[in-house]
């Protein structure tokens, strides 16, 4: 039976695959607009709208079903192995998933390192070696990006908010890759400036954090606000829009990691095949579901 889950195979390199996961069947047009009708929440504001795939536990959402999605998202990811080859070879099975407990910091949980426990360990990355094994980052707005080295086999998925990129989270993973070799990343869909209003207060401390954590470079960081910051409303100084994935983009550069495939094309906010903690907020729903970029590493037929 073929699975249908939605998502996109956004890269393909050696043995590693890069898949973005949405809220809904991109031919599932009818809920797919109901999902951002602020006239169908006016009607029903209390009701959560978890769409049809939601990947997070957190979000109050029915456990047993997001456990289960978590399980269809495995097998389709498996399905898709099954028809790309790597190597010449055929990368037939990703035994598990690994996810975290997503916390807006720093802390990053090595798999290679770490006994698995019953419950998801505290952190905002995820790194390993291990053939046979995916890292999933969930999303509804902030930045999710992967990492792959070639030379070690190294892969790792960040959850960079405004909180991870002022304190440093992408440098800090980016330091645990045990070689030197060249690394490559992928950014998954995130939101875009035009969506991102913020305060003064958010940027002032993602300017602080940036200087502290040294994460961006000299010219960068002495124009802040001409590369990342655009005022909202011509008379009112503290309503900002930040651009959240260039500012990745450019601390993915610092720390010597090369970019592939560019900024994302969707917005999480805009674009209502994608969940959006702020389009929830402005909708007055109580909750809403999570989306995840995952990076797997397959394990050959031959392994």
């Amino acid at each position: 039976m073929i699975n249908t889950f939605p998502m996109t195979l956004l890269a393909q390199v050696d043995d590693v695959a890069v898949f973005q996961t949405s809220a809904f069947s991109s031919d599932d047009t009818l809920h797919i607009e109901a999902f951002g009708s602020k006239k169908e929440q006016a009607e029903e504001k209390s009701r959560a709208d978890y769409g049809e795939l939601n990947l997070g536990l957190h979000v109050k959402d029915n456990a047993t079903s997001v456990l289960n999605n978590r399980m269809r998202l495995l097998a389709a990811i498996n399905e898709q192995m099954t028809d790309i080859s790597f190597k010449n070879e055929l990368c037939t099975q990703v035994k598990s998933l690994h996810w975290v407990s997503q916390v807006h910091g720093k802390h990053i949980y090595d798999v290679d390192a770490t006994a698995l426990g019953m419950e998801p360990m505290p952190a905002d990355a995820i790194i390993s070696q291990q053939q046979g094994l995916g890292l999933a980052i969930m999303t509804a707005d902030c930045v999710p990006i992967v990492l792959y080295q070639p030379t070690s086999g190294q892969i790792a998925a960040i959850h960079a908010g405004w909180q991870g990129l002022a304190c440093g989270v992408i440098q800090a993973t980016v330091q645990r890759f045990r070689e030197s070799g060249p690394i490559s990343a992928w950014i998954g869909v995130c939101i875009s400036q035009e969506s991102y209003e913020v305060g003064r207060q958010v940027r002032d401390q993602l300017l602080a954090g940036c200087v502290e954590t040294q994460s961006l470079t000299a010219s960068d960081i002495e124009n802040f606000d001409q590369r990342y910051v655009v005022n909202s409303e011509a008379d009112n100084a503290d309503k900002l829009k930040i651009n959240l994935p260039k500012l990745a983009a450019d601390q993915l550069k610092a720390a010597g990691v090369t970019l592939v495939g560019g900024l994302p094309e969707h917005c999480s906010y805009a674009d209502n095949r994608y969940y959006s903690y702020r389009r929830q907020t402005h909708l007055n729903q109580p909750a809403t579901g999570r989306m995840a970029l995952v990076i797997v590493r397959g394990l050959s037929a031959h392994s």
